[in-house]
């Protein structure tokens, strides 16, 4: 078992153990009025049990060990983080409360808001979802027309090129008077901001196949509808994934927006709300929700495009 220990697998318990020993031992500011739950203690004695379980059946996994080792001085270094805003917060008051709260206001947040910040981040996941599918779907469809016919390509190209590089937010004035309601006009811009770059990448994906294919596939049979879907489009799919990507990122600018402006219930709604109400521990909860929701909607997508272009794993890396 001694062979099988690596001291790293402890710095993330380690740091955890000084930060719970310095929030408990270092008195909390005689500035600080407000009220405390102890959210930051219980968080921390959570993290240590966890880190130490993880320690403990990495001892008797070699995998487990070397990727939790590997990771170790960052979780331990954002450990240290935490600690140090709170030092800066609570302990001694550096950084004005008022905009820069404590973790335990943090956490409270989560705790006792829970339901209202999954509602609003359900409301942005259906703003988002519904505005990325159309803009996607069309981006390809339009794509697959510009980059297989020339006469399309002659009419539909020269349109985006136009109004493609304007910014979907650019479109905000003329989209909330054009669409009944915030919600489709949200959706509108959504679907904009992904349009531009999956169009223009597929097209280019599909004007680049090399003629070499359509010509075997012509000698075999092949009608035109499966050379574009069996030929052009696996061929075009790594530049179709990198033009899904950029309008991913575009999306969730627009989302923002978007909710700021009008849209009720979103995320980006919320955080601007409790901005108005001067709550920054809301505002810096639905960043955090923002984050990690974004992080894990991009994962998701790498692990898909990894699956359909096996090929290509590992050489764009999130």
């Amino acid at each position: 078992m001694q062979k099988s220990f690596d001291y790293r697998t402890l710095i993330p318990t380690l740091s955890a153990v000084a930060a719970l020993l310095v929030h408990l031992l270092v008195p909390n500011s005689p500035k600080y009025t407000q009220k405390q739950v102890p959210y930051f203690t219980i968080t921390l004695i959570i993290i240590i049990a966890v880190t130490l379980i993880i320690a403990f059946v990495s001892l008797f996994n070699e995998g487990l060990r070397k990727k939790y080792a590997f990771k170790s001085w960052f979780i331990a270094t954002f450990i240290l983080f935490l600690n140090l805003l709170n030092l800066a917060t609570l302990k001694l008051m550096i950084l004005q409360s008022i905009y820069f709260p404590s973790p335990d206001r943090i956490l409270k947040v989560y705790v006792e808001e829970w339901p209202f910040l999954l509602k609003c981040l359900g409301y942005s996941l259906r703003l988002l979802a519904t505005g990325y599918l159309i803009g996607a779907v069309l981006g390809i469809s339009t794509g697959i027309m510009v980059g297989w016919s020339k006469k399309w390509s002659y009419w539909v190209n020269p349109l985006i090129k136009l109004v493609g590089p304007i910014p979907s937010t650019a479109w905000v004035p003329i989209a909330l008077v054009t669409f009944p309601t915030s919600f489709q006009a949200s959706v509108f811009l959504i679907a904009l901001a992904v349009w531009f770059p999956t169009t223009v990448l597929t097209s280019s994906g599909i004007s680049n196949v090399q003629n070499a294919y359509f010509e075997v596939s012509s000698t075999l049979g092949a009608r035109t509808i499966q050379k574009i879907f069996k030929v052009a489009l696996p061929a075009a799919m790594p530049s179709i994934f990198i033009g899904i990507f950029n309008g991913t990122s575009a999306s969730f600018i627009t989302l923002m927006t978007a909710e700021m402006l009008g849209v009720k219930f979103g995320i980006g709604w919320y955080i601007n709300w409790q901005r108005e109400m001067l709550s920054y521990a809301n505002v810096y909860a639905g960043l955090i929700v923002i984050a990690l929701t974004f992080s894990l909607i991009i994962t998701l997508m790498f692990r898909i495009r990894d699956r359909v272009l096996g090929w290509q794993k590992g050489v764009i890396k999130w």
